[in-house]
């Protein structure tokens, strides 16, 4: 069974709706996927509908965007959109999310460029999602400023850069914790993009793993068949799952849903509660 369980939808910061990336999972003979918009699990039901109504299995995701002096997202599967931690972790994060908005725009305006809040809240396809950094480096765009919505975050919003804010961010730790609390299981991310040194990226996974992380997204879009080995190896050294991804945003960005392949374990697919035969 071919699986995606990294994928992006207007609920986040990605382009398309849950439906178009559920036709394009079948189109591509993906049977499982995973939607993990970042810092929530807004519109669970219609997702779900959506794969349901195409025949395509889905697990409930959410991709945490946690710093550690640089971006060390986790992945969540299985974690109860209904529950009282889930609700207190989105309230805290549509909270963040705008006190990061307002540091932003602050620096921006420093540097001569004057964007409302109400300006980067209307680039949110869906207003009860936490406002992300993407939803700034559009309307900063749509003032002018740069080529595109891309070279507007790595210029001016990426870290380093002059209009950069972590206010708010959990650390990968807290993320860890709050997956768990939702009821659900933990994985890093896509560790080759992590800007850590290899000696420190494995000192942050064995931190990890001794709170709890269950997996490693060792399977991703832009790792070399060196790095899915080597994460490989970490995730047999440290006892973890092997999830796999493309992190899907948008149709133009170079990734395709169920690319690179995945084929999800036995182990895997239990601790999903997922059945080959559903």
């Amino acid at each position: 069974m071919r699986a995606d369980l990294h994928l992006h939808t207007v609920y986040s910061d990605g382009r398309l709706t849950p439906e178009e990336v559920v036709s394009l999972a079948k189109e591509r003979g993906v049977g499982l996927i995973a939607f993990t918009d970042h810092d929530t699990m807004a519109g669970y039901e219609r997702k779900r509908a959506a794969a349901r109504a195409a025949g395509v299995l889905l697990t409930d995701g959410i991709e945490i965007s946690a710093y550690a002096g640089c971006k060390v997202h986790v992945t969540g599967y299985r974690c109860d959109p209904e529950g009282e931690a889930y609700g207190r972790f989105l309230r805290e994060r549509a909270e963040s999310s705008v006190a990061r908005a307002k540091d932003i725009l602050r620096k921006l305006r420093a540097l001569g460029i004057s964007l409302s809040l109400e300006e980067a809240e209307a680039e949110r396809p869906m207003p009860d999602s936490p406002l992300h950094t993407m939803h700034i480096a559009r309307a900063v765009h749509k003032k002018g400023v740069c080529a595109d919505e891309f070279a507007v975050y790595n210029t001016l919003l990426a870290r380093g850069k002059p209009a950069f804010s972590d206010v708010g961010r959990p650390t990968p730790e807290d993320a860890v914790r709050i997956i768990h609390a939702c009821g659900g299981i933990a994985c890093l991310a896509h560790p080759g993009r992590i800007e850590m040194e290899g000696g420190a990226l494995e000192k942050l996974l064995c931190r990890l793993a001794d709170l709890g992380l269950d997996g490693i997204e060792a399977v991703y879009s832009s790792h070399t068949v060196e790095e899915t080995e080597r994460f490989r190896e970490l995730a047999r050294r440290y006892d973890l799952l092997v999830t796999g991804g493309s992190d899907l945003h948008q149709r133009d960005m170079g990734r395709q849903v169920g690319s690179p392949v995945f084929e999800p374990d036995e182990r895997l697919l239990e601790a999903l509660r997922i059945s080959r035969g559903a």
